[in-house]
């Protein structure tokens, strides 16, 4: 969990002047001796206490435990958001009221249920939509699609961080119920099942290993599985936690696919699985190779532009905007990720996130055509579980389940 420190500076200095905002409004309205600003002021001075001490909580060694922090860190977010909306909207107030008695500023009244609003919903985001799982059904279209692979089922899921549950199973068990209700021909899991380190997996093992489908369980790796945002004692450990995340998805029955692909048949005909390590753009680290992953050595005939219909399976949808749909020919690229940043707004199919300011694809079903014309298409899963932050506003778990067709690209649907 990285906390720059100007991020933690800003974040001291706008809390510090949100408080002394509200402490001089608290003076103004209260009566004269009235012992609610001095109130005011201790909550104030204890609350930036706790964030001190939040921010001074070790979280960078392979021992720490970043459980703690990230609870500490969003419920003191969670109060001065609230403080937040209550000052812009006396501010407001105030510039819409000038000449008036500030007494009678009805925009300042706004502030206050709005803030309780603001606070009750960040909350609501932990308690109740982090749990709401959303089937999310899409066709997707190919004329290069097999005959034998007409309405060929996947389910995918993505980003479960299983380490923001600590040992607690429930979520974990319903999603895998969840998937498995679906009866999908082929689960794919399109990375970061862990937060920072393998150890985070063991409660979940034999939950995870429920998963099942005919063509069964295809699984990449995302950033967060690489070890990469802990502080190892030795080189030899970091490699060692690796590792044993690969050794642990193997021995719960999925397929790994580091670099790699394989063939799913049907009656003679067959569709090709490609799954590479991850890709990132800076700050994140590239691991994936496209040209490793697929042909394999020695099979002369494969290439990235041949003409069989390919699946590939990418972390970060970033690979797919810069490079594979320009490049290659391959047909449907699952992603996630993005999570939505865990915070989306949806009115009918109108939908908005934060996220489309960093991702030019973050979450649902994209096409367009490569460089010699050829329809490709991606979709992002928002995933189920969260990083960083417990909450989810909006952006609710998702399940994928994409239905393959030959034939003419249509739009997606949820339900």
């Amino acid at each position: 969990m990285r906390l720059p420190v100007i991020v933690i500076v800003l974040l001291f200095v706008l809390s510090i002047a949100i408080d002394w905002y509200i402490r001089n409004d608290i003076r103004y309205f209260a009566r004269k001796g009235s012992s609610w600003p001095r109130i005011y002021t201790v909550s104030s001075v204890a609350c930036w206490i706790f964030l001190i001490v939040t921010v001074s909580l070790p979280r960078r060694s392979e021992n720490d435990d970043i459980l703690t922090v990230m609870w500490m860190l969003y419920s003191y977010l969670t109060v001065y958001a609230a403080k937040l909306v209550y000052v812009i909207c006396a501010l407001i107030g105030r510039i819409f009221s000038v000449g008036k008695p500030r007494r009678f500023n009805s925009s300042l009244w706004f502030g206050v249920p709005l803030g309780i609003l603001t606070f009750i919903c960040m909350w609501w985001g932990v308690l109740v939509t982090r749990r709401q799982i959303e089937i999310t059904n899409v066709n997707v279209y190919s004329p290069k699609l097999p005959y034998a692979f007409e309405d060929y089922r996947i389910a995918q899921i993505s980003d479960i961080h299983v380490g923001t549950w600590g040992n607690d199973t429930t979520f974990i068990s319903q999603l895998v119920d969840a998937v498995n209700a679906q009866q999908a021909d082929l689960i794919v899991f399109t990375g970061d099942i862990v937060n920072r380190k393998t150890d985070e997996i063991r409660p979940f093992l034999n939950v995870l290993s429920r998963l099942h489908a005919p063509d069964g369980v295809i699984s990449i790796l995302g950033n967060h599985d690489y070890g990469d945002y802990v502080d190892w004692h030795s080189e030899e450990d970091h490699a060692a936690n690796n590792r044993q995340l690969w050794e642990l998805e193997k021995g719960m029955g999925w397929t790994l696919l580091n670099n790699d692909y394989m063939l799913l048949r049907r009656n003679d005909e067959y569709i090709t699985v490609i799954g590479v390590e991850n890709w990132g753009e800076p700050p994140f680290h590239t691991y994936g190779d496209l040209d490793k992953a697929y042909p394999a050595p020695g099979d002369s005939t494969a290439s990235l532009t041949d003409n069989r219909y390919k699946l590939l399976l990418s972390h970060n949808p970033e690979h797919w905007n810069r490079i594979v749909s320009h490049d290659t020919n391959i047909d449907l690229t699952l992603a996630g990720h993005t999570h939505a940043m865990q915070f989306m707004l949806r009115f009918g199919k109108w939908k908005w996130s934060p996220s489309q300011y960093r991702y030019e694809q973050w979450g649902g079903l994209y096409e367009r055509l490569n460089k010699n014309g050829e329809p490709v298409s991606l979709y992002v899963n928002i995933g189920s579980g969260e990083v960083a932050m417990p909450f989810r506003i909006g952006a609710t778990p998702e399940i994928t389940v994409l239905t393959l067709h030959r034939g003419k690209p249509e739009t997606a649907t949820s339900k």
